[in-house]
Protein backbone atom coordinates (compact mmCIF):
# COMPACT_ATOMS: atom_id res chain seq x y z
CA UNK A 1 0.00 0.00 0.00
CA UNK A 2 2.91 1.94 -0.40
CA UNK A 3 5.41 3.31 -2.67
CA UNK A 4 7.49 5.56 -1.50
CA UNK A 5 11.29 6.22 -1.72
CA UNK A 6 14.16 7.34 0.56
CA UNK A 7 16.49 9.89 -0.13
CA UNK A 8 18.90 6.99 -1.58
CA UNK A 9 16.62 5.83 -4.14
CA UNK A 10 15.79 2.64 -2.64
CA UNK A 11 11.97 1.54 -1.84
CA UNK A 12 10.41 2.39 1.87
CA UNK A 13 8.56 -0.08 3.85
CA UNK A 14 5.61 0.66 5.67
CA UNK A 15 7.31 0.43 8.53
CA UNK A 16 10.12 2.98 7.26
CA UNK A 17 7.67 4.66 6.38
CA UNK A 18 6.37 5.06 9.90
CA UNK A 19 9.35 5.68 11.51
CA UNK A 20 10.30 8.68 9.38
CA UNK A 21 7.03 10.28 9.86
CA UNK A 22 7.54 9.66 14.18
CA UNK A 23 11.60 11.38 12.64
CA UNK A 24 9.65 14.24 10.77
CA UNK A 25 7.50 15.64 14.02
CA UNK A 26 10.48 15.83 16.66
CA UNK A 27 13.14 18.35 16.55
CA UNK A 28 16.56 18.06 17.89
CA UNK A 29 16.52 20.01 20.62
CA UNK A 30 13.73 18.28 22.05
CA UNK A 31 15.45 15.66 22.64
CA UNK A 32 18.81 17.25 23.67
CA UNK A 33 20.89 16.60 20.02
CA UNK A 34 23.17 19.36 18.95
CA UNK A 35 22.09 20.67 15.06
CA UNK A 36 25.31 21.02 12.72
CA UNK A 37 24.66 22.69 9.20
CA UNK A 38 22.09 23.03 7.29
CA UNK A 39 19.03 20.29 7.61
CA UNK A 40 17.19 18.63 4.41
CA UNK A 41 15.02 17.29 6.97
CA UNK A 42 12.09 18.60 9.11
CA UNK A 43 13.20 16.76 12.46
CA UNK A 44 15.26 14.27 13.35
CA UNK A 45 17.93 12.92 10.90
CA UNK A 46 18.37 8.98 10.36
CA UNK A 47 21.80 9.18 11.91
CA UNK A 48 20.48 10.77 15.05
CA UNK A 49 17.80 8.93 15.87
CA UNK A 50 20.70 5.96 15.19
CA UNK A 51 22.19 7.42 18.05
CA UNK A 52 19.56 7.83 20.10
CA UNK A 53 18.18 4.46 19.94
CA UNK A 54 21.72 2.82 20.17
CA UNK A 55 21.64 1.29 17.12
CA UNK A 56 24.00 1.72 13.73
CA UNK A 57 22.35 3.79 10.76
CA UNK A 58 23.66 1.26 8.70
CA UNK A 59 21.14 -0.99 10.42
CA UNK A 60 18.39 1.39 11.18
CA UNK A 61 18.43 2.25 7.58
CA UNK A 62 17.73 -1.56 6.67
CA UNK A 63 15.09 -1.75 9.00
CA UNK A 64 13.31 0.82 7.26
CA UNK A 65 14.19 -1.17 3.99
CA UNK A 66 12.75 -3.92 5.00
CA UNK A 67 16.22 -5.97 4.66
CA UNK A 68 16.33 -6.89 8.49
CA UNK A 69 13.57 -9.36 9.19
CA UNK A 70 14.58 -10.29 12.51
CA UNK A 71 14.78 -6.61 14.46
CA UNK A 72 14.57 -7.40 18.60
CA UNK A 73 11.91 -6.45 20.71
CA UNK A 74 14.90 -4.48 22.39
CA UNK A 75 15.55 -2.55 19.42
CA UNK A 76 11.96 -1.80 18.82
CA UNK A 77 11.62 -1.14 21.86
CA UNK A 78 14.83 1.87 21.91
CA UNK A 79 13.47 3.67 18.54
CA UNK A 80 9.99 3.67 20.44
CA UNK A 81 11.09 5.27 23.25
CA UNK A 82 13.92 7.50 21.39
CA UNK A 83 10.90 8.58 18.90
CA UNK A 84 8.54 9.34 22.58
CA UNK A 85 6.02 6.93 21.08
CA UNK A 86 2.54 6.89 22.96
CA UNK A 87 0.88 3.92 23.61
CA UNK A 88 -0.70 3.37 20.42
CA UNK A 89 1.80 3.86 18.49
CA UNK A 90 4.47 1.54 20.02
CA UNK A 91 1.42 -1.35 19.28
CA UNK A 92 1.79 -0.43 15.80
CA UNK A 93 5.50 0.05 15.50
CA UNK A 94 6.13 -3.27 17.12
CA UNK A 95 3.06 -4.94 14.52
CA UNK A 96 5.10 -3.49 11.44
CA UNK A 97 8.27 -4.96 12.60
CA UNK A 98 6.83 -8.59 13.45
CA UNK A 99 3.74 -8.88 10.95
CA UNK A 100 1.28 -11.71 11.83
CA UNK A 101 2.70 -14.93 10.25
CA UNK A 102 0.90 -15.57 6.77
CA UNK A 103 -1.34 -17.88 7.52
CA UNK A 104 -2.90 -15.52 9.96
CA UNK A 105 -3.48 -12.51 7.69
CA UNK A 106 -7.27 -12.07 6.27
CA UNK A 107 -7.05 -11.53 2.40
CA UNK A 108 -10.71 -12.45 1.69
CA UNK A 109 -12.84 -9.32 1.33
CA UNK A 110 -15.94 -10.19 2.68
CA UNK A 111 -16.63 -11.01 6.42
CA UNK A 112 -19.84 -12.43 8.11
CA UNK A 113 -21.23 -11.17 10.93
CA UNK A 114 -21.11 -13.04 14.24
CA UNK A 115 -24.43 -14.31 15.01
CA UNK A 116 -24.25 -14.14 18.86
CA UNK A 117 -23.22 -10.22 18.25
CA UNK A 118 -26.04 -9.67 15.91
CA UNK A 119 -28.62 -10.95 18.62
CA UNK A 120 -26.91 -8.33 21.12
CA UNK A 121 -27.27 -5.36 18.67
CA UNK A 122 -31.41 -6.40 18.73
CA UNK A 123 -31.62 -6.65 21.79
CA UNK A 124 -30.29 -3.26 22.76
CA UNK A 125 -33.49 -1.32 21.96
CA UNK A 126 -32.86 1.64 23.13
CA UNK A 127 -29.01 2.03 22.47
CA UNK A 128 -27.70 2.93 19.19
CA UNK A 129 -25.53 0.26 18.29
CA UNK A 130 -23.34 -1.03 14.80
CA UNK A 131 -21.71 -4.47 14.57
CA UNK A 132 -18.39 -3.25 12.21
CA UNK A 133 -15.95 -5.57 10.36
CA UNK A 134 -12.28 -5.13 10.59
CA UNK A 135 -12.15 -2.23 8.17
CA UNK A 136 -14.95 -0.69 9.13
CA UNK A 137 -17.85 -2.46 7.10
CA UNK A 138 -21.30 -2.18 8.66
CA UNK A 139 -21.73 -6.06 9.07
CA UNK A 140 -24.92 -5.26 11.16
CA UNK A 141 -26.97 -2.25 13.21
CA UNK A 142 -29.85 -2.34 14.98
CA UNK A 143 -33.14 -0.26 14.38
CA UNK A 144 -31.77 3.02 16.51
CA UNK A 145 -27.98 2.31 15.32
CA UNK A 146 -29.32 2.94 11.83
CA UNK A 147 -31.58 5.42 12.66
CA UNK A 148 -28.34 7.72 13.93
CA UNK A 149 -26.39 7.29 11.33
CA UNK A 150 -28.05 6.19 8.28
CA UNK A 151 -31.12 6.82 7.77
CA UNK A 152 -31.06 8.05 4.61
CA UNK A 153 -29.69 4.20 3.75
CA UNK A 154 -31.49 0.95 3.36
CA UNK A 155 -32.07 -0.45 6.51
CA UNK A 156 -30.85 -3.98 5.06
CA UNK A 157 -28.13 -2.93 3.35
CA UNK A 158 -25.80 -4.69 5.93
CA UNK A 159 -27.20 -7.83 5.03
CA UNK A 160 -25.99 -7.81 1.28
CA UNK A 161 -22.39 -8.33 0.88
CA UNK A 162 -21.96 -5.67 -2.06
CA UNK A 163 -24.00 -2.97 -0.67
CA UNK A 164 -22.84 -3.38 2.99
CA UNK A 165 -22.27 0.68 4.08
CA UNK A 166 -18.75 1.40 4.92
CA UNK A 167 -18.34 4.10 8.23
CA UNK A 168 -15.01 5.20 6.97
CA UNK A 169 -16.34 5.61 3.36
CA UNK A 170 -19.31 7.03 4.10
CA UNK A 171 -17.33 9.74 6.30
CA UNK A 172 -15.29 10.78 3.31
CA UNK A 173 -17.44 10.29 0.24
CA UNK A 174 -21.32 10.59 1.52
CA UNK A 175 -23.03 14.06 1.70
CA UNK A 176 -25.36 12.93 4.71
CA UNK A 177 -22.90 11.59 6.93
CA UNK A 178 -20.45 14.60 6.92
CA UNK A 179 -22.79 16.84 7.36
CA UNK A 180 -23.97 14.44 10.24
CA UNK A 181 -20.57 14.86 12.03
CA UNK A 182 -20.49 18.57 13.34
CA UNK A 183 -16.96 18.14 14.45
CA UNK A 184 -16.12 16.57 10.99
CA UNK A 185 -12.34 17.30 11.11
CA UNK A 186 -11.42 15.55 14.20
CA UNK A 187 -14.10 12.57 13.13
CA UNK A 188 -11.67 12.34 9.78
CA UNK A 189 -8.73 12.34 11.91
CA UNK A 190 -9.88 9.79 14.13
CA UNK A 191 -11.11 7.58 11.59
CA UNK A 192 -7.65 7.32 9.73
CA UNK A 193 -5.55 6.62 12.92
CA UNK A 194 -7.81 4.23 13.41
CA UNK A 195 -7.32 2.59 10.17
CA UNK A 196 -3.75 2.74 10.24
CA UNK A 197 -4.07 1.11 13.71
CA UNK A 198 -5.91 -1.89 12.26
CA UNK A 199 -3.72 -1.79 8.94
CA UNK A 200 -0.52 -2.87 10.75
CA UNK A 201 -2.60 -5.87 12.70
CA UNK A 202 -3.73 -7.42 9.17
CA UNK A 203 -0.86 -7.15 6.30
CA UNK A 204 -2.01 -7.98 3.12
CA UNK A 205 -5.68 -7.21 3.79
CA UNK A 206 -7.50 -7.20 0.29
CA UNK A 207 -10.16 -5.22 1.42
CA UNK A 208 -8.34 -2.71 3.32
CA UNK A 209 -6.18 -2.17 0.44
CA UNK A 210 -9.46 -1.58 -1.78
CA UNK A 211 -10.75 0.97 0.81
CA UNK A 212 -7.68 2.94 1.01
CA UNK A 213 -7.09 2.69 -2.58
CA UNK A 214 -10.77 4.33 -3.08
CA UNK A 215 -10.67 7.10 -1.06
CA UNK A 216 -6.86 7.73 -1.73
CA UNK A 217 -8.34 8.15 -5.15
CA UNK A 218 -11.84 10.17 -4.41
CA UNK A 219 -10.80 12.20 -1.21
CA UNK A 220 -7.94 14.51 -1.27
CA UNK A 221 -9.03 15.22 2.55
CA UNK A 222 -8.10 11.16 3.14
CA UNK A 223 -5.19 10.90 1.33
CA UNK A 224 -3.77 13.93 3.17
CA UNK A 225 -4.52 12.38 6.60
CA UNK A 226 -3.15 8.69 5.31
CA UNK A 227 0.15 10.48 4.31
CA UNK A 228 0.24 11.61 8.06
CA UNK A 229 0.64 8.42 9.61
CA UNK A 230 -1.30 9.10 12.88
CA UNK A 231 -2.31 6.02 14.85
CA UNK A 232 -4.77 5.28 17.71
CA UNK A 233 -6.54 2.82 18.82
CA UNK A 234 -10.15 4.17 19.58
CA UNK A 235 -12.04 2.52 22.24
CA UNK A 236 -13.94 5.35 23.78
CA UNK A 237 -15.04 9.14 23.66
CA UNK A 238 -16.92 11.58 22.36
CA UNK A 239 -19.01 12.73 19.02
CA UNK A 240 -20.93 15.51 18.63
CA UNK A 241 -23.88 15.43 15.78
CA UNK A 242 -26.16 16.89 14.33
CA UNK A 243 -29.01 14.72 13.25
CA UNK A 244 -31.47 15.92 10.51
CA UNK A 245 -34.98 14.76 12.23
CA UNK A 246 -34.03 15.48 16.18
CA UNK A 247 -31.03 17.88 16.00
CA UNK A 248 -27.94 18.63 18.35
CA UNK A 249 -26.64 15.19 19.96
CA UNK A 250 -23.79 15.01 22.19
CA UNK A 251 -23.08 11.36 22.29
CA UNK A 252 -20.82 9.14 24.12
CA UNK A 253 -19.33 5.88 22.51
CA UNK A 254 -17.85 2.90 23.60
CA UNK A 255 -15.90 -0.03 21.04
CA UNK A 256 -16.52 -3.71 22.22
CA UNK A 257 -13.95 -5.58 20.38
CA UNK A 258 -15.38 -9.11 20.29
CA UNK A 259 -12.64 -11.58 21.55
CA UNK A 260 -11.75 -13.56 18.89
CA UNK A 261 -9.10 -10.95 17.77
CA UNK A 262 -10.08 -10.58 14.09
CA UNK A 263 -11.05 -7.11 14.04
CA UNK A 264 -14.84 -7.07 14.80
CA UNK A 265 -16.35 -4.88 16.98
CA UNK A 266 -19.17 -3.66 18.52
CA UNK A 267 -19.93 0.73 18.47
CA UNK A 268 -22.71 1.86 20.95
CA UNK A 269 -23.84 5.55 21.50
CA UNK A 270 -25.31 6.40 24.87
CA UNK A 271 -26.55 9.83 26.43
CA UNK A 272 -25.45 11.59 29.95
CA UNK A 273 -28.77 10.77 31.85
CA UNK A 274 -31.10 13.44 31.81
CA UNK A 275 -28.91 15.66 29.32
CA UNK A 276 -30.68 16.68 26.30
CA UNK A 277 -29.37 14.18 24.00
CA UNK A 278 -31.42 11.35 26.21
CA UNK A 279 -34.56 13.36 25.34
CA UNK A 280 -33.54 13.65 21.58
CA UNK A 281 -32.46 9.80 21.48
CA UNK A 282 -36.09 9.02 23.03
CA UNK A 283 -37.64 10.85 20.26
CA UNK A 284 -35.66 9.23 17.47
CA UNK A 285 -36.27 5.73 19.31
CA UNK A 286 -39.99 6.78 18.58
CA UNK A 287 -39.77 7.67 15.32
Amino acid sequence: MSDAWDVDDRPVTELGEFLRSRRDRLSPDAVGVRSYGRRRVPGLRREELAQLAGVSVTYLTRLEQGQSQNASDAVIGALARALRLDGDEVAHLFALAHPAPAARRRREADEAPKPGAVRLLHAMTEVPAVLLGRCGDVLAWNRLGHLLLAGHLDAEAPECDDERPNLIRMLFLDAHTRELHAEWEDEAELAVASLRYVAAQFADDRRLAEIVGELSLHSRDFARLWAGHAVRLCTSGTKRLRHPEVGALTLSYEVLHLPEGDGQRILTYTATEGAPSGAALRLLTAA
